[in-house]
């Protein structure tokens, strides 16, 4: 009967574990989904930057070393 009771603690305090290493996976992936969505979102901005400049701007620069 012991060994029932402890094998049913044992488990409790595995599936505790699990799931609270689950939180902390669920956790870093939301805050990664928060960083490229940021980074997108700068992305987006500098491209409507460049859309918005004149045709051909940049095509006659000589650079010379």
């Amino acid at each position: 009967m012991e060994t029932a009771l402890i094998s049913a603690v044992m488990a409790s305090k595995a599936s505790q574990a699990q799931l609270a290493l689950a939180a902390k996976f669920a956790k870093m992936n939301a805050s990664s989904e928060q960083s490229i969505a940021q980074l997108l979102e700068a992305a987006n901005q500098n491209a409507q930057k460049l859309a918005n400049a004149a045709a051909g701007l940049g095509q006659n620069i000589d650079i010379q070393v």
